[in-house]
């Protein structure tokens, strides 16, 4: 337990890291200019593989895991997107709110599929090179 609430310089690079892929996240849904429709439809399943990836690497950070976190957050978010196909009353509500769209999303999109491997690779980079970071810090 202490080693889960010991703040290392990795643990550092991950909350920095945080920081920047959350609001950008959230900022993707609301951006207008230049390829407004890709950054509200897409980018934004790039940074959730990412935030994703960071979360769960601030709880389990161990350069083993790196691989085993991304293709976990992978799997997940596309189970997700599969679970977008049945509109259940059960889920309805939850989908209504904010939150239920930032995680269960609203609609069924093939494209989200490459998306979601392209922010899991990008997620996984980054993982290494927070890692790579977080020795040269010491």
């Amino acid at each position: 337990m202490t080693q889960l609430l010991k703040i290392t310089h990795q643990r550092w690079l991950i909350i920095l890291s945080l920081l920047i892929i959350t609001p950008l996240g959230i900022l993707s849904k609301y951006y207008s200019g230049l390829g407004e429709k890709w950054v509200h439809d897409y980018s934004g399943a790039i940074l959730y593989e990412i935030f994703w990836c960071l979360v769960i690497f601030f709880i389990i950070p161990n350069r083993q895991a790196i691989t085993r976190i991304t293709l976990g957050v992978f799997s997940v978010t596309c189970a997700l997107e599969l679970l977008q196909l049945w509109q259940t009353p059960l889920l309805a509500p939850i989908r209504a709110s904010l939150i239920g769209k930032f995680i269960l999303g609203t609609t069924f999109v093939w494209w989200d599929f490459l998306y979601y491997a392209i922010g899991s690779v990008l997620g996984w980079l980054w993982l290494r090179q927070i890692l790579q970071l977080g020795k040269l810090i010491r």
